[in-house]
């Protein structure tokens, strides 16, 4: 009997990748342009990979009748959770000072709030993590934050001081940022620290999961540093949530979308529009619904490429007319297949727009493909 393309998308990577752990606490992938990406979906249905589950939630801003949020990894699922028993529970600043964009001696109580709502599994799940949550914040606990975390605190300061990175953050035009990277904080201690700390071998052990370099293409290091270049030259530093957290640990004026105040009344009026399922992508497309829009995040580029085309396959059967699939590749190159060329359109100038604001730099492509109608 042949696998459905899901099963076996999910079997290559769950026989090579751990999910009892959290990966990520919080969203590397900059909601602000996947909304804009999606475009209008009021009223529609939304597939989006839970994650950490900040663009999901971000999604809801769109007015869709409904978001399903699907992730192979009980943690990311109950990243998400979390985050609805804090809207629920929580004022917007005390929800800051929970998830470490704020600094906080009161974390363990309010972890004790957010949760008390909550199922017992998510509870306990998440009563295991206080000392954690109260040092670091909800939004720091993950794999991928705790080596920032080692970076920023462990090595960092023997390439740049506290003072230097401080003055990353202090607004400037294109011109001063370019010089300020170029004369100070390009150091060759800096070039040294970013070829060790981003090599293939300890971003495997300490940050992603090994299996996802599988279909890597070039130097991880060599990546990275163009993409931080980008971050601190091509784009305002001091409007970067991301890289602010990965050089000081916390979030200062600039926030990600869904941990605005903003947009905090809106998220939490329509969380009953959630639909989580855990499981993969088949825990929707194999239902015969039909989506609106796809955020796919980087999956892809965790895929072979036969594997990728067949999942892709599979997305486009369960995709409405016109409906947007939206995906990011940091390493791995993916788009259309071939055989699916025909059927969507993919929107470069929309690309080429929102990828020249992605505040999530380290990503080298952004994708919009849309079916057609």
């Amino acid at each position: 009997m042949t696998m459905q393309p899901e099963i076996r998308a999910r079997s290559e990577i769950e026989t090579r990748a751990a999910f009892d752990h959290i990966r990520y606490a919080q969203a590397w992938e900059d909601a602000d342009i996947l909304t804009q990406g999606l475009g209008d979906c009021a009223g529609g249905t939304l597939v989006s990979i839970c994650a950490a589950g900040d663009n999901a939630l971000a999604l809801l801003l769109l007015d869709p009748a409904r978001v399903v949020a699907v992730d192979l990894s009980p943690a990311q699922i109950a990243c998400l959770r979390l985050r609805i028993g804090a809207f629920t529970q929580l004022t917007h600043p005390e929800f800051l000072e929970l998830m470490g964009a704020r600094p906080s001696d009161r974390r363990a109580v309010l972890l004790d709030r957010a949760i008390s709502g909550l199922d017992a599994e998510t509870r306990a799940f998440w009563s295991a993590l206080s000392d954690e949550v109260a040092h670091y914040g909800a939004g720091g606990v993950g794999k991928f934050e705790r080596y920032f975390r080692f970076f920023r605190t462990r090595l960092l300061p023997f390439v740049h001081s506290r003072a230097l990175i401080d003055d990353v953050f202090v607004p400037r035009d294109r011109a001063g940022r370019q010089d300020f990277h170029d004369r100070r904080f390009n150091s060759w201690r800096w070039r040294l620290l970013l070829n060790l700390f981003f090599s293939r071998f300890v971003m495997g052990r300490m940050g992603r999961d090994k299996a996802f370099f599988d279909h890597v293409e070039g130097s991880p290091a060599a990546h990275v540093a163009r993409r931080i270049r980008h971050a601190a030259v091509d784009t305002d530093p001091a409007q970067n949530p991301y890289l602010h957290w990965i050089l000081k640990g916390t979030h200062g004026s600039a926030l990600p979308m869904s941990w605005r105040a903003e947009h905090f009344d809106t998220i939490r009026a329509r969380l009953d529009r959630l639909d989580i399922r855990p499981g993969s992508l088949e825990a929707f497309v194999s239902t015969g619904e039909k989506a609106d829009g796809f955020n796919l995040s980087d999956i892809f580029e965790y895929m072979s490429p036969p594997v990728f085309a067949q999942v892709y396959g599979s997305i486009l059967a369960a995709a409405s007319p016109v409906a947007r699939l939206v995906y990011w590749n940091m390493m791995a190159p993916r788009r259309v297949p071939p055989e699916f060329a025909e059927r969507v359109i993919r929107q470069r100038a929309e690309e080429d727009r929102l990828k020249a604001e992605d505040k999530a730099f380290f990503y080298s492509d952004f994708v919009i493909e849309e079916v057609r109608g």
